[in-house]
């Protein structure tokens, strides 16, 4: 379970890059509620969402030639060098040096051996997200890939993370946890996607859900507010309800309403 109990290997930040930052932001406010706070002019038009006074993510203009925009997941690091060094001998790249990112606090961006790019972080002036795991915030992600099992070494030998399957209707879905953390912190999953075509298509990559109370009403006003619907709206049993989304500049995500849990 995704929380603000943040460890070593967990996700503890997300933020996104969008050619217009502030329409991007008039996106997600409708969407989630979310209010952006821009930073300091010199922040370089980073800025920070909130929602009920917490921050939830960041946000910031893309750059020229930084790439489409997206969503990057952060994990947290002890030692940002280190990790970025056992990526790169575990044939990742580095993507973004270590550097002092403000809100972020001391961060990198990374990719793993399928190309898919993830960030590193340091603790900063915010020890991460303020909320997690509840509507309107971070609750899940998942790692698209074409070789789960490539995925999993390479992320257990520079993040130190577990994985394990479990259950899951038509087949066996492979979870994701900080070391040592067990079942109660599981954060994630890794979804192969060789044998799909369109999955394929879009390369390896981080996908993060967020909670909503009323996944179909999200999807319709996501559709309204001129956002895409990648993936309709889906129950899985013991699972939730799902649907995948971009917004309007084509950053990907995901929403679910959880399945209380039985019991």
């Amino acid at each position: 379970m995704l929380t603000t109990r943040f460890v070593t290997g967990a996700p503890d930040w997300i933020d996104v890059t969008s050619p217009d930052i502030e329409a991007a932001a008039a996106f997600y406010g409708a969407l989630f509620g979310w209010r952006f706070h821009a930073a300091e002019p010199d922040a370089g038009g980073y800025g920070v969402f909130r929602l009920a006074g917490r921050t939830v993510a960041g946000g910031a203009r893309a750059a020229p030639g930084q790439g489409p925009p997206g969503w990057t997941v952060y994990f947290r690091s002890e030692d940002l060098r280190a990790t970025a060094d056992a990526a790169e001998e575990a044939h990742g790249s580095v993507l973004v040096r270590p550097a002092d990112g403000r809100e972020r606090g001391r961060c990198a961006v990374l990719a793993d051996r399928a190309g898919a790019p993830f960030g590193i972080r340091q603790a900063g002036p915010a020890e991460g997200m303020e909320a997690a795991g509840e509507p309107g915030a971070l609750c899940w992600v998942e790692l698209y890939t074409p070789d789960i099992a490539a995925a999993a070494a390479f992320y257990r030998r520079v993040l130190g993370l577990e994985t394990s399957g479990v259950p899951f209707p038509g087949g066996t879905y492979t979870c994701v946890n900080p070391d040592g953390g067990g079942e109660e912190a599981m954060f994630g999953g890794l979804v192969a996607t060789a044998g799909d075509p369109a999955r394929a298509r879009s390369g390896a990559y981080w996908l993060p859900y967020f909670e909503v109370a009323d996944t179909d009403a999200v999807v319709d006003r996501a559709r309204r507010l001129g956002g895409a619907v990648r993936g309709p709206a889906t129950t899985v049993p013991g699972v939730g309800r799902m649907a995948g989304l971009a917004d309007p500049y084509g950053a990907r995500f995901a929403v679910i309403r959880p399945e209380p849990p039985a019991g």
